[in-house]
C-alpha cells in the first residue's frame, strides 16, 4: 500500500504541473492583451493588520470599557479601508479609488508616473498637478503598462531591450 501511495502523488503532482504549465501558457499571450477593467488592490495580506487592530483595541478597551470601547470600530474601519482602496484601468483611463473619494483620470491628462522613495506611486498630470494611485507598486508596472495598452511604458520591458 506505502507503494502505491507514491505513484498516484507522482501522477496527481505531474498533472498539475502540466495543468499550471499550460495555465501559464496560457497566461502569456493573454498578458499582451488584458481584458479590462483591471483592478489593483492591496495585496489579501494586507488583512492581517484587521486581527491584530482587534487585538490591540480588545487590550485597550479592557482597561477602561466606557472610555476605549470605541476602539473596537477601528479594526472594522481598517477593513472597509483595505477593501475600498483601488485603482482600475479602463478604456478611457485610470479611476482612482482613495480614503474618502474617487476620481476618473483621461489618458490625455496623464503626462507620466511618479515613483518616491517611500511614497505612494503618483500620476503625474499635463497641468503638473498629480495624482495618488492606490495600490500600484513598482512592482505592477508590467500589468498596468499591459492594461493601459502601452499609454504606460513598462521600463522592465525597456530594460531587457537594451540588455539584448
Amino acid at each position: 500500500m506505502s507503494a502505491s501511495a507514491p505513484e498516484p502523488q507522482s501522477s496527481s503532482s505531474g498533472s498539475a504541473s502540466r495543468r499550471s504549465a499550460s495555465a501559464a501558457g496560457d497566461a502569456e499571450p493573454a498578458s499582451d492583451e488584458l481584458a479590462l477593467p483591471q483592478v489593483f488592490r492591496l495585496s489579501k495580506l494586507a488583512y492581517f493588520a484587521v486581527p491584530a487592530a482587534l487585538l490591540v483595541a480588545l487590550i485597550l478597551a479592557g482597561t477602561s470599557l466606557a472610555w476605549l470601547g470605541w476602539t473596537f470600530v477601528l479594526p472594522v474601519l481598517l477593513a472597509v479601508w483595505i477593501g475600498r482602496i483601488r485603482t482600475v484601468v479602463t478604456e478611457d483611463g485610470l479611476h482612482v479609488v482613495g480614503t474618502f473619494g474617487a476620481r476618473d483620470v483621461a489618458w490625455a491628462e496623464i503626462d507620466g508616473l511618479r515613483f518616491t522613495r517611500w511614497g505612494p506611486v503618483r500620476a503625474v498630470l499635463v497641468d503638473e498637478t498629480s495624482v495618488r494611485l492606490p495600490a500600484i507598486t513598482f512592482q505592477d508596472l508590467p500589468r498596468l503598462s499591459a492594461a493601459s495598452r502601452g499609454r504606460i511604458p513598462d521600463p522592465f520591458a525597456a530594460a531587457a531591450n537594451a540588455d539584448s
